[in-house]
């Protein structure tokens, strides 16, 4: 009697056993309508016929490998079951006939393939290419699909949601609603991201608040996401563009504020910075020389650690972390400003305030304006596309062109719509403290600090011969400067933009008379 083995496969982990129970019904009975011994069954569940990557095939190969003098047949249901992929598989069933002496029985086509026979070989070959024809055309479908679903209608198609959402409804109804506490950690990582905070320090901060995706490349991913921005990519189809769509939930971020981070993700990568409380301005406070200084704690004799800031260029420069930071605390002191200066600030601010919220409303017509072109001219080439009357590399090079003009518009009239409010309550709530910047910045964390020292100098804090020296301070906390200057604390020596207006002189901003002009009047 001979012998047979079967191969039972369906791909969709989704469909019912009912699948299995057929193939098993109808290969059974071919076994006993031939009078053949089933020596053993080999079954994947939820496996793609694509490749033979998978778990039972492999078992199959390798009982094929070590019994196969005691096998006639190897049964199958169908040739798709087999295999999808016509050439790989019209190449391994050459090759169990020639090199096993095994034929492959497909039961409910009615084929026994038979290499030396012409016929059988043309039948299985015409099978298994009919059965790849299939599965192109269902790719295609399903890829259409996919690029309709997002491109056009905006959903979010994939089964889990993405960190700071969650889903709602069913099937096509089905959409993204933002979950409120994990979308403040979302913010936070964009916000941190801008202010230069290092990645892997940004990872141990979101973990705290929540964020249990590991590692610093968890925190790229989040920053790189356009769904957080209410946009997704989607993949060309065919002669349809790929590139950025708007989707249909509500953003977690604005797109400029995305927009930013990726360009600033597209910059080479600085060295890295540790944050170390002990030496809150490294990395931040420069050399002479320009480059950022570094720090290192050096052990006394009696066991205790002393902090230092260096210089890796040059080696002129050790300068102790305690006379760094004491020097520094004083001239945030003198750069605190009078309760008169804060009251007029505070005054005029309203005035400020509802000038911007005219000129933002302005602005804001002109934007929506600028969207609706940019939406005529995007509707007037897919017109001339569909009739013909332009290439599809031009329509796909304009369309580029018009979309990102089209997101960025989208992201100006975001922003001025936005909350301005929000922005003037938070300027009254903190005025206050510019009356006394000794006691923020010693009662600061360390990033905060960072982010007070970068703010004040804009950037440009250097350390020389004993003295700190700038060449940028915001002018409204310079009014000490001279102090600063006489207790040998920091120097500021203004960069003068325009040469051709004379310097200030004296504390009340007065300019020198210009003698020769006054004689020249006469």
């Amino acid at each position: 009697m001979k012998k047979a083995i079967r191969y039972l496969r369906f791909s969709d982990r989704k469909q019912s056993n009912g699948s299995i129970e057929r193939q098993e019904l109808y290969t059974g009975q071919w076994v006993k309508n031939n009078e053949v011994e089933l020596v053993d069954t080999f079954i994947d569940r939820g496996y793609s016929a694509k490749t033979f990557d998978r778990p039972d095939f492999k078992k199959l190969q390798e009982f094929i490998s070590k019994h196969h003098k005691r096998v006639d047949y190897l049964i199958v249901d169908q040739l798709d079951r087999f295999s999808r992929n016509a050439s790989e598989a019209m190449g391994y069933v050459k090759k169990l006939q020639q090199t096993y002496s095994i034929q492959i029985v497909s039961v409910t086509e009615g084929i026994t393939f038979d290499y030396d026979t012409p016929g059988s070989f043309f039948r299985a070959g015409l099978q298994l290419l009919l059965a790849e024809e299939d599965n192109i055309n269902r790719s295609i479908k399903v890829r259409g699909g996919i690029y309709t679903a997002k491109a056009k209608e905006g959903r979010y198609i994939y089964k889990n949601p993405p960190f700071g959402y969650y889903k709602v409804g069913e099937r096509k109804e089905r959409r993204l609603v933002i979950d409120e506490s994990q979308a403040a950690v979302v913010r936070f990582i964009f916000t941190a991201f801008l202010k230069e905070v290092p990645i892997y320090l940004i990872a141990e901060q979101a973990r705290e608040k929540g964020f249990r995706r590991s590692g610093n490349v968890a925190i790229q991913r989040i920053l790189s996401y356009p769904l957080y921005a209410g946009m997704q990519y989607v993949e060309p189809f065919k002669t349809y563009p790929g590139g950025l769509f708007p989707a249909q939930h509500d953003p977690i971020i604005d797109l400029a504020t995305w927009e930013q981070v990726q360009r600033k993700l597209k910059k080479p990568e600085k060295e890295k910075v540790v944050v170390s409380d002990e030496m809150p301005l490294r990395g931040v406070l420069k050399c002479s020389c320009g480059k950022p200084l570094t720090g290192a704690p050096s052990r006394g004799k009696l066991g205790r650690y002393y902090y230092y800031y260096k210089c890796n260029k040059t080696t002129h420069l050790n300068l102790s972390a305690i006379k760094a930071h004491d020097q520094l605390r004083q001239v945030f002191g003198l750069m605190s400003m009078p309760d008169k200066a804060i009251k007029v600030i505070r005054n005029s601010a309203d005035r400020i305030f509802e000038n911007k919220i005219v000129e933002d409303k302005r602005l804001l017509e002109d934007k929506k304006r600028e969207l609706a072109s940019e939406e005529a001219k995007l509707f007037s080439i897919e017109e001339k596309w569909i009739t013909n009357k332009i290439t599809q590399d031009t329509y796909e090079r304009w369309f580029s062109t018009i979309n990102n003009s089209r997101i960025s518009l989208r992201a100006s009239i975001e922003r001025l719509s936005g909350n301005q409010d929000k922005t003037y309550k938070i300027l009254q709530k903190n005025l206050d403290k510019l009356s006394d910047l000794e006691f923020v910045f010693t009662n600061t964390n360390t990033l905060e600090k960072q982010e007070l020292v970068k703010l004040g100098f804009e950037q440009n804090l250097y350390y020389h011969d004993g003295v700190y020296r700038t060449p940028t301070m915001i002018d409204l906390l310079a009014h000490n400067s001279h102090i600063m200057r006489e207790k040998g604390l920091l120097i500021y020596e203004k960069k003068r933009e325009n040469f051709s207006i004379p310097p200030l002189s004296g504390p009340d901003g007065t300019r020198t008379r210009d003698l020769r002009r006054d004689r020249a009047a006469f």
